[in-house]
């Protein structure tokens, strides 16, 4: 129950509360709902005094709950420790517009969080959050400039060192699951122009958005199978191929288990078919890494066809597989082999076949309505012949596609078929997953749901293409030291919300995605009141968080942000960011 209670600070002028009791460890302790002021303050409220005031609301939740996070970590202090003087004309500490660099990194990873914007574009967000209210100090003088000098300041090298820091920091304090490690790689295209020699990091190459005429910028992660949380990262050249990537990828990887006084021997590192190879292979177990890797039916089918005659059966996950079980030397090393049948893969595969059929005939109808208007002679034979057999090959097409040219009246023609049944055959063939492991002891639902987990580290990269939240792009940085730095503060801000994802989960059930955690947050918003007072001065101002539905409610408390907006971080200013 509620009461109203006198407070004197100093024996001087009372100040009156409304207080609650609440019991913590069964024992009573109050905690102030509103603070109400003087006895003056409390008699105008009351009587409808002071009606001149404007109100206007801010978006809170996930800056808040992102700051609240950072100051725990004291994140920019240690940011600072790796920083060095990038210009001649700024102090050994570099600072603008009274920020830091690590203060101005963390505000750089803030945005990207909540809303992917260029460095020009971060103020025209912020200024509708209480980001500014939040660190007590004004942030209109940051801009796209104030950006590039202070991220100047972070030499590359500094980055990894920096983020097993972080690392050690936030096991600390929070906690997570480490034993499981997700692997894989993903790229990004940049607007970089093509005559631009200076920027060797962006390269053309194989574009998983289909932009292969633009130079792209490779990302490595490591993540965490339960909670998503990167325990590393790494930029690299845009035509760089997944396979000797991974190999860097293992040395900068063991460093970093053991920075975090970590046992490379009780990890499982979980990677895909394309990381592959027979030394990246024999690197992992130099290292004493256990692993969950795949491999290419294609390249093993004799190992395919073995195992669908010995299959046993096993549930997963609430699923029934036929599951093939073996010890098999590949790349002169004895592994546990899996083989079986994954309905989604398969499923998958059978779509893209009958889209890449259907693609297909429409080009090959399209040519021969082309021969029929404007014929080719036969001298062109060799040439058309060569142009069928490219349109013939394909995934799985082998066989499918069956064509005839024929000469009439020295004018080339041609028919072609679908081998119905050799079509109707081919689904027996697909679907097929082959995993190895040197987890000998590991049951066989174990290794599968394992291998399954790889879906995070893929969902983690979802998340940082997300134009909403998150995302790596857009990013206007043309030199390669500003590009790393720019991946480092993105993935930065990931590690933040996955952090936030893991304690909303753990502290207050929540079930949702990423996406919608970062939604129910931004919906959380801090109003704040200016009244005219009738005395010279600025306007009172109060600042109350609007009310929010019990699911939000009960999200912002276990994240123990409901007195954020009044005690706020004591880490604005210079000297406190700047490790002082």
């Amino acid at each position: 129950m509620a009461s109203l209670q006198p407070r004197s600070p100093g024996g001087k002028t009372k100040y009156w509360s409304i207080v609650e009791s609440r019991r913590v460890n069964g024992r009573p302790v109050p905690f102030i709902v509103e603070y109400l002021g003087t006895a003056d303050n409390l008699l105008e409220r009351l009587r409808g005094d002071g009606d001149e005031y404007t109100i206007r609301s801010y978006e809170h939740g996930t800056v808040a709950a992102l700051l609240s996070l950072a100051h725990r970590l004291d994140l920019p202090a240690l940011i600072n420790k790796h920083v060095a003087s990038p210009r001649r004309y700024m102090p050994r500490q570099p600072v603008r517009n009274g920020l830091t660099a690590g203060m101005t990194l963390l505000l750089g990873a803030v945005g990207r969080v909540c809303m992917p914007t260029s460095k020009r574009g971060w103020w025209e967000w912020a200024k509708d959050t209480s980001c500014a209210y939040l660190l007590g100090c004004g942030l209109s003088g940051i801009d796209s400039q104030h950006f590039w000098d202070l991220m100047d300041a972070l030499p590359v090298e500094a980055i990894e060192p920096l983020e097993a820091e972080l690392l050690a920091r936030l096991q600390a304090i929070e906690g997570f699951d480490r034993e499981t490690l997700l692997f894989d790689t993903t790229n990004f295209f940049t607007y970089i122009a093509t005559t631009n020699a200076r920027c060797t990091i962006a390269q053309r190459g194989k574009n998983k958005q289909k932009r292969v005429d633009l130079r792209q910028v490779g990302l490595a992660l490591a993540v965490t199978r339960h909670d998503g949380i990167p325990l590393f990262h790494l930029s690299y050249e845009g035509n760089r191929h997944d396979s000797p990537v991974f190999g860097q990828v293992l040395a900068a990887l063991d460093r970093r288990l053991r920075a975090l006084d970590l046992d490379p021997g009780l990890h499982t590192l979980v990677f895909d078919r394309g990381n592959n190879s027979k030394a990246n292979l024999d690197a992992v177990e130099a290292l004493g890494l256990h692993y969950v890797g795949a491999l290419t039916p294609y390249q093993h089918a004799a190992l395919v066809q073995r195992a669908q005659d010995a299959t046993q059966s096993v549930e997963v996950q609430g699923r029934t597989l036929d599951v093939y079980r073996g010890k098999h030397v590949i790349w002169g090393r004895e592994r546990t082999v899996l083989v079986f049948v994954s309905d989604r893969l398969k499923a998958g595969q059978w779509r893209g076949i009958h889209q890449t059929l259907h693609k297909k005939e429409e080009t090959l109808r399209a040519l021969q309505a082309g021969l029929r208007a404007k014929p080719r002679p036969a001298a062109q034979r060799a040439q058309l012949e060569a142009q069928l057999a490219r349109l013939a090959k394909g995934p799985f097409l082998r066989g499918i596609i069956a064509y005839h040219v024929m000469d009439t009246d020295n004018r080339l023609q041609f028919e072609f078929t679908i081998d119905q049944e050799r079509l109707a055959a081919l689904e027996d063939e697909l679907g097929f997953r082959i995993l190895m492991t040197s987890r000998h002891a590991w049951s066989t639902p174990a290794i599968i749901e394992t291998f399954y987990g790889q879906a995070d580290v893929e969902r983690a990269f979802k998340d940082v293409k997300n134009p909403h939240h998150l995302a790596i792009r857009p990013q206007f940085h043309w030199t390669n030291q500003k590009i790393r730095i720019h991946f480092f503060m993105c993935v930065l801000g990931y590690m933040l919300a996955t952090v936030l994802l893991h304690q909303a989960r753990d502290k207050a059930g929540f079930k949702g995605s990423m996406d919608t955690l970062l939604d129910s947050l931004r919906s959380i918003r801090l109003s704040v009141k200016a009244q005219r007072t009738g005395k010279p001065g600025k306007p009172r101002l109060t600042y109350k968080l609007e009310q929010s539905d019990p699911e939000q409610a009960a999200l912002f408390q276990a994240l123990g942000l409901e007195q954020f907006h009044v005690d706020r971080p004591k880490f604005n200013g210079v000297s406190v960011y700047a490790g002082q």
